[in-house]
């Protein structure tokens, strides 16, 4: 009784100590903006996405634990003038303004184009460089010269960029979307027939490389700005004075000339007054956009559930058929047989999926052996989850009595009759519901296919909720069609393996 009435008090205690940090923290910050936030703690938090960052923000191939790019050097000014250090904080890029509403770090500087969308959500500062897009071929490409011939080719871009959206809207373009540095990597294998991105992305990684070049003239013009919370005006204030001075003492310049980025485009900075004012014009209200999310949206995530359906079931099949394949091989064959089939197991089930993609997709390229992205999404999929359907099959097999298989061959029974008469069928019985169960879980990891440039379901979210901002509704609709995926499968299992057990 003492024992208990010592807990009950220790656990008020601790509630009232952390209620009292609570307290005695919001007192002290509750009334601080971020820019106060900021210069009391001596520290500006910066969230950027590292993964294919370059030429903005990526690892130094020579010291990897040192980040660089122009970007990293604009924040390093930044940080400078504020008299403050920074603070680096990696965040998924289509994420990354959900992750800087939710106070996960102060500003997000990484490309972000400044857009009606976005500007709905949170702040701009005024912007410290103009981009237009740029198109990337072969060196051997001379179909393409201007952005009206990448009609009827595939055509690479970065998925919620402004250049995938004039693709779109120059209509017959097969528009492939990727992270950064896939693309690049795909119109080498001649998997696509031009490159369509920002221009500090193209002239970074084609440039120097002989085997490709840029064609016609910039496209499109935009501006990239610091982005803050809605509520930090007097932060963005105090950036844009700091953008300004950089701009005018010629650091800015310094910068992008460093990185072969200062082109005349960028004398347009200097041009501040009303720079913005024709992003600001007509924006129609949050309210007036949530309605038409299910109705403009539906489609895209429809035609990315088929694409999940189509590779979780051609990847199902490839598991059950290779997993009972392998089982038979690890239980009834020659020890080289069975030395594979356990050195299969082990490799699959101890390596990670995604980089089983990896391999499968940009790996064999290097030894002559190419495929799509469907392809290796299926054979991907399929072969690591065969080796999980192995050990299932082997338990089930094992689990029936070995009398039975003893009779069997007393009744004068070959081993591949009493495997087909006897063993299997009761065996399928025990193996339904963990093979329902994995199907079920395939479905979710089949969004690990997004990295080797294929559009489905989770990916189709991201892209939508990332342009849109509306990560809820977009959200619960892409979970409903999981769960209208999943849930009838799962079902039918049950009914399947009840009329089994009857028989």
């Amino acid at each position: 009784m003492k024992y208990k009435l010592c807990l009950i008090r220790g656990l008020v205690l601790l509630l009232v100590c952390l209620l009292s940090a609570h307290l005695l923290v919001s007192k002290v910050f509750g009334y601080q903006d971020t820019l106060e936030k900021v210069r009391s703690t001596g520290v500006l938090t910066w969230g950027f996405d590292a993964e294919g960052g370059a030429p903005y923000v990526f690892h130094d191939p020579a010291h990897p634990t040192k980040l660089i790019g122009f970007e990293v050097e604009i924040v390093d000014a930044i940080a400078r003038e504020l008299g403050v250090k920074v603070r680096y904080f990696q965040n998924g890029w289509d994420s990354i303004l959900l992750s800087l509403q939710r106070g996960d770090f102060d500003v997000a500087l990484n490309g972000i184009e400044i857009t009606p969308d976005r500007e709905q959500a949170v702040l701009f500062s005024r912007p410290y460089f103009v981009y237009t897009e740029q198109i990337v071929v072969r060196a051997v490409e001379n179909r393409i010269n201007c952005l009206e011939d990448l009609k009827g080719k595939k055509v690479g871009t970065l998925y919620n960029t402004v250049a995938k959206q004039m693709l779109e809207a120059l209509g017959g373009v097969d528009v492939h979307l990727y992270g950064q540095v896939e693309a690049f990597k795909d119109i080498l294998l001649n998997r696509l027939d031009a490159v369509f991105v920002d221009f500090p992305v193209a002239s970074y990684y084609s440039l120097p490389n002989p085997q490709l070049r840029l064609v016609g003239g910039p496209v499109g013009e935009g501006y990239y700005g610091i982005a803050v919370r809605k509520e930090d005006a007097a932060l963005v204030e105090e950036l844009n004075k700091i953008v300004a001075k950089l701009l005018r003492s010629g650091e800015l310049k310094k910068i992008y000339s460093r990185w072969g980025l200062w082109n005349a485009s960028q004398e347009k900075l200097f041009l501040h007054e009303g720079l913005l004012q024709k992003y600001s014009e007509n924006q129609p209200s949050i309210s007036g956009k949530a309605p038409s999310a299910v109705v403009t949206f539906l489609p895209t995530l429809l035609k990315g559930a088929m694409v999940t359906v189509g590779v979780s079931l051609l990847s199902m099949i490839l598991a059950v058929s290779l997993g009972l394949l392998l089982t038979l091989m690890r239980l009834y064959g020659n020890k080289w047989l069975q030395g594979m089939a356990v050195a299969y197991i082990e490799i699959y089930r101890g390596t990670p999926l995604l980089i089983q993609l990896y391999i499968l997709y940009y790996g064999l390229p290097n030894i002559g052996i190419t495929m799509s992205a469907f392809v290796a999404a299926v054979l991907g999929l399929g072969m690591n989850y065969a080796a999980y359907e192995t050990e299932i099959y082997r338990a089930c097999i094992q689990a029936i009595h070995k009398g039975q298989t003893e009779a069997a061959q007393a009744l004068g029974m070959s081993r591949r009759l009493t495997l087909q008469r006897i063993v299997m069928p009761q065996a399928l019985r025990i193996a339904i519901p963990p093979i329902a169960n994995d199907f079920i879980a395939l479905f979710k990891d089949s969004s690990l296919v997004s990295v080797i440039a294929m559009v489905e379901l989770t990916k189709s979210y991201s892209i939508l909720a990332a342009a849109s901002m509306d990560f809820f509704k977009l959200g619960i609709i892409t979970a409903l069609l999981y769960f209208g995926m999943s849930f009838p499968l799962s079902r039918y299992a049950r009914r399947l393996e009840k009329k089994l057990s009857r028989q």
